[in-house]
């Protein structure tokens, strides 16, 4: 699937310099929903457009900047709406219709036992893992989760993610040759993959920031009730 999206992106990127963003947007929103997409096939040919000079303003630097933000709101808008979806919904509805959600009952099964597990600090890990990127915002909605922690850790992990694809598309562009789209996402995944090892300090300091986060909150709101107690 992801060698045929490929060869199509060819054709969306004839209109980059005009609609380059939306495209982004609108892809990245999909792939952040339940439909199958991968995200590769976009935010690399992204980066790599940007370092070429053919995006929206010509600007190699500031193109790819705000690719990663059309990017990262794409991902934010996916996320919101399996969110919305599974908090409108219900667990049950879901796991009885989940064929028509393109999900598997093991998914959700997985998706819910990590987010029981980890808390809110799964919705960050889990943006920078396959498979389980997307779906990790059911189990956050079906426990209605925050919804301004949702956004903070989904928009880390999802902005993290952006980021490799694109500068990862951005060095292709500036240090190869003329390739198809299909060779750059194949060539640019690979190197992702070879050098995925870089990316786990990333995920156990986020996962430390997110742990701190939290007991300082826990542990101010504890002295909040005591202070009340006392005053009572």
């Amino acid at each position: 699937m992801t060698e045929w999206l490929a060869e199509r992106i060819e054709l969306i990127a004839s209109q980059a310099p005009t609609w380059g963003y939306l495209w982004i947007v609108l892809f990245m929103t999909i792939e952040s929903s339940f439909i199958p997409f991968p995200s590769e096939v976009v935010m690399i040919p992204a980066g790599f457009l940007a370092a070429r000079g053919e995006l929206s303003f010509g600007s190699p630097i500031l193109d790819a900047l705000l690719s990663i933000v059309a990017g990262t709101i794409g991902s934010l808008l996916g996320a919101y709406f399996n969110y919305a979806i599974a908090a409108k919904l219900g667990e049950p509805f879901l796991r009885k219709h989940a064929k028509w959600f393109f999900l598997k009952e093991e998914h959700i099964d997985r998706a819910q036992f990590i987010f029981r597990k980890y808390g809110a600090g799964a919705t960050f890990v889990c943006r920078l893992l396959p498979a389980i990127r997307q779906i990790i915002s059911i189990p956050a909605g079906l426990a209605r989760m925050p919804i301004g922690s949702f956004s903070l850790w989904t928009g880390l992990g999802a902005g993290i993610w952006v980021t490799v694809l694109t500068v990862v598309g951005y060095s292709f562009g500036l240090g190869t040759a003329d390739l198809s789209y299909r060779e750059l996402v194949e060539q640019a995944s690979h190197a992702i993959r070879k050098h995925w090892i870089y990316v786990i300090p990333v995920l156990l300091i986020g996962f430390a920031l997110y742990v701190g986060i939290s007991k300082r909150i826990m542990g101010a709101g504890s002295k909040g009730d005591s202070s009340t107690q006392v005053q009572a």
